[in-house]
């Protein structure tokens, strides 16, 4: 199968921008005095920011307003903005950088399909902003597994699902590609976490681009 076009995930696949979500939700959780489960980091993978802060509350969650909740949400993105201006490239996840150039160099479209609200002033700090034709909008999409930020995003860039290839680490991101009306899925992780993936590589160093798109003179052409 060759493919048209490109669909990231941010969070864990492209940059280690997972680290500082889960600083900021433990540092919430703290304030909270909410336990920190082994299996918190796991489920807070992939979800949107209420559901994340539902994981963060537990049994607690009904002590909460709405009104209250957006509070604690909006405290911990508070927080997590802090955190992201200390970014630099350095962040970059092993090969996704290279990966990204790669594509961009051969005008094969890239897009982001990330439940992070703050997309926009990540890809800045990591300098890769020019990378990317199109950013999904999380506000306009069901939470993963849904597939509807994966569809969002090949509408964006107008080319067919079945004709994209979308990188995901989490279980629920993985779902979501697969349901994505013939969206092809590449796992970045461990097989146990991502086995339903149609390919799996432990980082984007292990995927070989050249085996998957159009070459660049083709590429060209149709884009």
């Amino acid at each position: 199968m060759i493919y048209r076009a490109a669909i990231f995930d941010l969070d864990g696949v492209i940059a280690d921008t997972a680290r500082l979500h889960l600083q900021a939700w433990r540092q919430l959780a703290e304030s909270l005095q909410r336990p920190w489960a082994d299996d918190t980091e796991e489920k807070l993978k992939g979800l949107e920011r209420m559901a994340s802060l539902e994981v963060i509350l537990g049994e607690e969650s009904g002590n909460f307003s709405e009104e209250g909740k957006l509070a604690l949400a909006s405290r911990k993105n508070s927080r997590y903005q802090e955190l992201i201006s200390s970014l630099s490239p350095k962040d970059l996840l092993p090969g996704a950088g290279e990966l990204l150039a790669w594509l961009h160099e051969r005008k094969i479209p890239i897009a982001l399909a990330s439940a992070s609200k703050n997309a926009p002033a990540v890809l800045q700090a990591l300098g890769i902003s020019n990378y990317f034709s199109h950013i999904a909008d999380p506000e306009q999409s069901a939470p993963k597994p849904s597939p509807d930020i994966f569809l969002a995003a090949a509408r964006g860039l107008q080319v067919e699902a079945e004709l994209c290839i979308a990188f995901e680490d989490a279980a629920a991101g993985v779902a979501a590609i697969k349901a994505a009306q013939g969206m092809t899925a590449v796992g970045v992780g461990s097989e146990s976490a991502l086995g339903s993936a149609d390919y799996i590589v432990g980082s984007l160093e292990e995927f070989a681009p050249k085996d998957f798109f159009l070459p660049a003179i083709r590429a060209a052409a149709v884009s």
